[in-house]
């Protein structure tokens, strides 16, 4: 967190604002507290954005889209006014850092660690899947590493399932380097982009790297389009899951309720508790029970059996 800087309100409704958690091209986040105490994140749009119609929709959406969704992998909305002057928008403090942050700071995850954190985000975009929305900018700086578990941020893009990865104005929308395919070609959008921003992510907190690099961003666009990702480096239990979601074709990607269901299912190799036995084997056929992110296996060797009967390497390409 930053000071307040000259210009910055000191209140935003309710809410008493502490200081800056961040700023971007569109507004800035404070960090607020309200009456009783507790800390909120308070986005506050720039008057220039907001007097623009199409914009001020956009937001009007991204609360709409937060409201709809209830996972304990995403933020929740505590106050909101898009039609206000400034534009805003409250939710749930979480004191974490952003996945991006940590990886460059920390390098990247252990393999356990990856397996939690794909798990949560599984969690998180089937929620956000069952509601009939598409996130469309799951990257690392959207995903927060909270003590309990990720959080997915930012729902500035979310649209209804099967929207254009353009805008009105004809700009694609996203992150070039985790983007899907599709996304970058302007067609229809749903579901199944997640689930390639998934992969992308998870590359990313395996190995410090995007799976198609970074770079100018039409180099970036072309490499995503017309070559495999790299997935060098990425442990041999992890990369069968990965390569299922980076499938160009979305028809033959997995299902974010897939990838939960086979996360959800994995032996417990290394109970938590001595005395607790391991779960039982789970059949594809029936539903598996729900298990928290944060209680993912500490060890993963049955895994790759696992994950390679579901995602056969080699089928997917």
């Amino acid at each position: 967190m930053t000071p307040l800087q000259p210009g910055d309100p000191s209140r935003i409704s309710g809410y008493r604002l502490l200081g800056r958690l961040g700023s971007g091209g569109m507004g800035h986040v404070y960090l607020g507290q309200t009456s009783d105490g507790r800390k909120v994140a308070v986005k506050v749009i720039r008057p220039e954005f907001a007097a623009d119609p199409e914009f001020r929709a956009r937001f009007r959406r991204e609360a709409s889209a937060m409201m709809a969704v209830s996972s304990r992998y995403t933020v929740k909305v505590v106050g909101a006014d898009p039609d206000g002057e400034p534009a805003w928008l409250a939710s749930e403090y979480v004191d974490a850092s952003a996945l991006d942050a940590a990886v460059h700071k920390r390098g990247p995850l252990p393999v356990a660690g990856v397996f939690r954190l794909a798990a949560g985000l599984a969690e998180a975009l089937d929620t956000i899947h069952r509601a009939g929305l598409t996130h469309r900018d799951l990257k690392p700086s959207n995903v927060l590493l909270g003590r309990d578990g990720p959080r997915v941020i930012d729902f500035g893009l979310a649209v209804g399932d099967h929207s254009s990865g353009v805008t009105r104005t004809g700009i694609v929308v996203g992150t070039p380097s985790y983007m899907s395919p599709e996304q970058i070609g302007g067609v229809q959008v749903g579901p199944k982009s997640d689930v390639y921003s998934l992969g992308a992510v998870l590359t990313f907190a395996a190995v410090g790297r995007a799976p198609h690099g970074d770079g100018p961003v039409q180099e970036v666009m072309l490499r995503i389009l017309h070559q495999q990702p790299n997935l060098a480096g990425i442990d041999d239990s992890l990369l069968p899951m990965i390569e299922a979601c980076l499938v160009k074709d979305p028809a033959l990607r997995p299902a974010s309720s897939h990838v939960l269901h086979v996360l959800r299912t994995l032996p417990q190799d290394t109970p938590r508790k001595p005395a607790a036995p391991p779960a039982p084997e789970v059949p594809p056929t029936q539903p598996a029970p729900a298990q928290p992110a944060s209680e993912a296996p500490a060890t993963v060797p049955a895994f790759k059996q696992r994950i390679v009967r579901t995602f056969p390497p080699g089928k997917h390409r």
